[in-house]
C-alpha cells in the first residue's frame, strides 16, 4: 500500500535499541531490519509494485543490483540469498503510479496473465474461489445458473458502455456467485427449505455485486450502471440459454403473454410454490425437459430453469420484466410523435 515506508521493507535505525544497548548510531547494532532482509533463503512476494513510493523502489533496486542492504547511507553488506516476486496490473490500467525504469530493467521475468478466455474455465475459477460451502444447508448450485454469472462477467468485457483500462476482473463472478447463493440461502431459511438452490432472481438481487465492480464511460454514466447491470444479467441469460437449447421453439410460450396472462416472481417464493406457478405456462415444463435443463421431480432447479427460459426471451424482446419480477408481453417501443423535430419542439415553419 502507499503508507508502506522503508523501514518497514528494508530497515532503520532504532534509537531505542541502541541507547539500550549502550551503542552509537553509526553501529550496526542498531539497525532495525525490515521484512525484506529477514525473508534471506526465501521468497519475498511484494503486491501492487507501482503503488510503492519511488525511494522505496530505489532500495529495492540496490538490493536486485548489489544484493546488499544500505540503510540511512550505511552500507550494510549483508548479502542476501532471496527471489523477488512483484505483482502489477499493467500501466495503462492504472493511474496511481509506476514501476521506476533501473528497476524494472533489474526484473528478470515478466509474466503476463490475462482474464479467462473461455466461460468454462472461468466457471472453474470461481468455483474454486467462492465461498458457498456455508456450513449449514446443503447449497446446490444449477450449472446454467453458474454459466449465467461468468457470462455477466464476459458481457461486460465486451460491452463498450464499461471502461476497458480498469477492466472487469474475475473478482465480479465471484462475489456475485456468493451473493446469489447467500440471497437463496435467506430465502430456503424463510420458506423452510432443506436446500439452497440460487436461481436467475437471486442473480438480480446481486445486482450491487455488479454495480460496484464495474466503472463505467460518458455513454454508461448516462445510462447508469444499475440499467446495464439488468441488461448484463439478461444478455448472460441469453447465451446460457442458447448454449443449451439453441433455436428450440418458445412461441406458446410467447404467445400466452401476448394474449394477456403475466407472472409475477418474487425472490420469496418457495421452489415448489415456483414451479407451480410455471405450470400455467403452456409447453414451458416440456421445454425444460427436452433440453435437460431439470429433470422431473426437481423443482428447484425446474424453477430455476423456467426463470432462465424467460430472462432468454425477455433479452430478445419477446417478453418484458419489470424492477419487481412481473413478466407479461413485450412492450411495444416508444415511438416520437411526427410533428416533432429532434430537439422536441413542434412544427418547424
Amino acid at each position: 500500500t502507499p503508507d508502506v515506508t522503508i523501514a518497514d521493507i528494508i530497515g532503520d535505525v532504532d534509537p531505542i535499541k541502541a541507547a539500550r544497548g549502550g551503542h552509537v548510531l553509526a553501529d550496526e547494532l542498531t539497525i532495525h531490519y525490515g521484512m525484506l532482509p529477514r525473508a534471506n533463503r526465501g521468497i519475498f512476494a511484494l503486491n501492487e509494485l507501482p503503488d510503492l513510493a519511488g525511494k522505496i523502489q530505489v532500495g529495492l533496486f540496490n538490493i536486485m543490483q548489489e544484493g546488499d542492504v544500505q540503510i540511512k547511507g550505511y552500507p550494510v553488506r549483508l548479502r542476501l540469498d532471496v527471489l523477488l516476486c512483484f505483482t502489477a496490473n499493467p500501466e495503462d490500467y492504472t493511474a496511481r503510479g509506476k514501476i521506476i525504469t533501473p528497476l524494472k530493467d533489474r526484473i528478470g521475468s515478466e509474466i503476463l496473465t490475462h482474464y479467462p478466455e473461455d466461460v468454462d474455465l472461468g466457471m472453474e475459477i470461481t468455483r474454486q474461489e467462492a465461498w458457498t460451502n456455508r456450513g449449514g444447508l446443503a447449497v446446490r448450485v444449477p450449472d446454467f445458473v453458474s454459466e449465467v454469472i461468468e457470462r455477466v462477467a464476459f458481457e461486460a468485457r465486451s460491452d463498450k458502455r464499461i471502461d476497458k483500462r480498469s477492466g472487469v476482473s474475475q473478482r465480479l463472478p465471484i462475489t456475485v456467485l456468493e451473493n446469489a447463493v447467500s440471497n437463496a440461502e435467506r430465502r430456503a431459511l424463510a420458506t423452510g427449505e432443506c436446500e439452497v438452490v440460487p436461481r436467475i432472481t437471486d442473480v438480480y438481487a446481486a445486482l450491487p455485486a455488479i454495480t460496484g465492480k464495474i466503472e463505467l464511460e460518458y455513454e454508461g454514466e448516462l445510462v447508469g450502471g444499475q440499467v446495464i447491470a439488468d441488461e448484463l444479467i439478461r444478455r448472460a441469460a441469453d447465451a446460457a440459454f442458447q448454449s443449451r437449447a439453441g433455436n428450440v421453439n418458445t412461441d406458446e410460450i410467447v404467445m400466452w403473454f401476448d394474449r394477456g396472462n403475466a407472472l409475477q416472481l418474487t425472490e420469496d417464493l418457495s421452489a415448489a410454490a415456483l414451479a407451480r406457478a410455471f405450470e400455467r405456462v403452456p409447453s414451458i415444463m416440456e421445454l425444460v425437459r427436452e433440453t435437460s435443463l431439470a429433470t422431473a421431480g426437481d423443482a428447484a432447479v425446474t424453477a430455476a430453469a423456467c426463470e432462465l427460459i424467460l430472462e432468454a426471451l425477455v433479452a430478445r424482446k419477446k417478453l418484458s420484466r419489470s424492477a419487481a419480477g412481473h413478466y407479461s408481453r413485450a412492450q411495444a417501443p416508444e415511438r416520437r410523435r411526427p410533428n416533432q423535430d429532434l430537439f422536441g419542439g413542434g412544427m418547424m415553419s
